[in-house]
């Protein structure tokens, strides 16, 4: 399933940062899974649970301990987990996973102008599959990207309730992604 297609059906992705967050998103209707958490000798069983449960899988290869910041941790994860993706702060990680089939998030954290400029030269750049704009409570920097790109949009960080969250709709997002559990049922 492309990434738009599982982001239209299911907008609310169950971001994990621990093993009581992934038992608990198991639970929810959420269909995509962030994870935010992990190391080298463990991703691949955290992974294999996700799937189990059929969801998404989709590890944030910047915060798996033990992997590197290079192609080859890319590499690693596509050969030796069924992750479907990725999220990297790295393009160049976000670009290789494109190229081995693997959705490719780009997370981008917007604090100012240049900021908002770097994310729109590697987005024409890298090509993402999507986007995750943190924090993602600013629905005026939200409704430029939209205005910029029509590339997905994820609005992360900071969604604390159901208003943020239409907010963040009402401006333009595909989705949000949240640690905050009790946002997993809405």
């Amino acid at each position: 399933m492309k990434a738009m297609e599982l982001l239209e059906t299911s907008p609310v992705i169950a971001a994990v940062k621990d093993e009581n967050g992934l038992h608990k998103c198991f639970e929810s209707e959420c269909q995509m899974v962030f994870v935010l958490y992990g190391n080298i000798l463990n991703i691949g069983e955290i992974v294999r649970q996700i799937k189990e449960h059929g969801k998404y899988a989709i590890v944030h290869a910047d915060l798996a301990q033990g992997l590197s910041s290079r192609d080859i941790a890319v590499d690693f994860l596509k050969q030796n987990t069924l992750a479907d993706g990725i999220i990297s702060t790295k393009p160049l990680l976000v670009k290789r996973a494109v190229e081995l089939g693997l959705i490719g998030v780009q997370r981008t954290f917007i604090i100012d102008s240049l900021a908002m400029s770097t994310m729109k030269k590697q987005i024409d750049t890298f090509h993402p599959d999507v986007v995750e704009v943190m924090p993602g409570v600013m629905p005026k920097v939200l409704k430029e990207i939209r205005a910029y790109t029509n590339i997905p949009i994820i609005a992360g960080g900071l969604i604390s309730d159901k208003k943020d969250i239409i907010a963040a709709f009402s401006a333009g997002a595909d989705a949000i992604s949240t640690t905050k559990e009790e946002l997993w049922f809405m």
